[in-house]
């Protein structure tokens, strides 16, 4: 079965390559696999103790920074090895200062396998979430090296519980430990058998409150609220979920908008203009900003809505509102309903939010709602508008939910060095 899962590879290293041509992700990866083994062997003196974290994108990414920045902080002595699978997060992250090597992580042939380890030699690896790359741990077991799963989570339809998984299930076996997100993932683990498991929650909730603790003042947005009662902050908006929200803002004078669409780019910007039919402002960088701003003679605050025009703001510009609304529930999927959250708002979302596990628990908190149809939105609103009870109560559970389940870096941190894999 190792043959077959190799010769996968093989032909998906090979389709990566001839997608390069056409598709630019492809081609960022072709090229950056290209200088990975110069760059690691011009870098790494074999003086240093290594630990190795392997992030697929930049979500998951933002999965592993804390136990990163925890790692650097209290065991200052390894350096950090930090490889991505996907362009999406290593061109956004190829300078995050806490880590000292930062590259992509090579395809699971066994040859460049054995080059990678041989040359990094880290005292230990780990993966965050969804990564079960069958050569490396076949090779990690080999060499002795520790290896642990974070933040993992599991669901009845993966390979690893089927009749034919077997192959899969035997990987599992492979990592020192791994740390499930919820109850459900640790019963389905044992129910395989495997001792190997904690439940350590969600590494995610630590970075956004690490992110609410470091979050921007922005004056801008606080001169656009400052006169009003209610505020919705849109974040990461689909057009599905923008005919939802803007057929009922465009109706309720009491309330103000502020959105930023998960796309900017100008056709977005300028159907969101076409459909809003009250007073807008847009903040764009900050030259564009000062411009528009000293260029009207209303005050920021005689707006109705401001329209996110730039990235890297959102998850401070949800402090300033009372109530969120997350996208992309009415495509593939949520986006981040946690740095909503966060400030002790409730959190609104689309249909399609069951493969994650923190929007199902926030339902159950009763600090996060889920709508289908802009009936189920209207109602929901209507009701944290006019009952300002029922909007504290709502944002307090949101809140405390995402209190309570922090803590998952540090739990994975002292069980390894209650083993005493890390050494202080």
């Amino acid at each position: 079965m190792r043959n077959l899962y190799s010769a996968g590879i093989a032909m998906y290293s090979l389709a990566v390559k001839m997608a390069a041509n056409k598709n630019e992700k492809a081609r960022l990866l072709i090229d950056g696999h290209k200088e990975v083994f110069n760059y690691l062997k011009t870098r790494i003196s074999g003086a240093d103790p290594i630990i190795w974290i392997h992030a697929s994108s930049l979500g998951e990414f933002e999965q592993g920074r804390p136990l990163i920045e925890r790692i650097k902080s209290q065991f200052p002595q390894y350096k950090i090895l930090l490889t991505f699978f996907s362009p999406s997060g290593y061109e956004v992250r190829k300078d995050y200062k806490y880590a000292d090597y930062i590259c992509y992580l090579p395809f699971d042939k066994i040859a460049l396998v054995r080059q990678f380890l041989d040359i990094a030699k880290p005292e230990m690896a780990f993966f965050i979430k969804y990564e079960f790359w069958a050569n490396y741990l076949f090779e990690l077991k080999a060499r002795n090296i520790p290896v642990y799963l974070i933040s993992a989570i599991f669901r009845p339809s993966q390979i690893f519980f089927k009749s034919y998984g077997a192959f899969f299930r035997n990987l599992l076996t492979f990592y020192k430990q791994i740390f499930v997100q919820n109850e459900s993932s640790y019963q389905l683990l044992q129910n395989l058998g495997l001792d190997n498991i904690s439940i350590s929650g969600d590494t995610r909730f630590d970075r956004v409150t690490e992110i609410a603790q470091e979050s921007k003042t922005l004056p801008v947005i606080e001169e656009f609220v400052k006169n009003s009662s209610f505020t919705l902050v849109a974040g990461s908006s689909w057009p599905k979920d923008e005919d939802i929200i803007f057929e009922y803002f465009n109706n309720h004078p009491q309330m103000k908008l502020i959105i930023a669409p998960h796309e900017i780019d100008s056709d977005h910007i300028e159907s969101i203009i076409s459909r809003i039919k009250r007073p807008y402002v847009r903040y764009m960088s900050v030259t564009e900003r000062d411009k528009i701003t000293k260029s009207t003679e209303k005050d920021l605050s005689e707006y109705d809505v401001i329209i996110i025009d730039c990235i890297g703001l959102l998850s401070s510009v949800y402090k300033y509102g009372n109530c969120s609304y997350i996208g992309g529930g009415f495509g593939v999927g949520i986006h981040n309903i946690l740095e909503a959250a966060v400030y002790n708002i409730p959190v609104i979302f689309g249909p399609n939010y069951r493969k994650f596990n923190e929007a199902v628990k926030i339902i159950e908190a009763k600090g996060g709602f889920a709508i289908k149809k802009a009936s189920q939105f209207d109602f929901i609103m209507d009701k944290m508008i006019s009952n300002k009870k029922f909007l504290k109560l709502s944002g307090d559970n949101a809140g405390n939910y995402v209190k309570k389940n922090s803590g998952a870096s540090e739990i994975v941190l002292d069980y390894i060095f209650e083993k005493e894999e890390i050494k202080s």
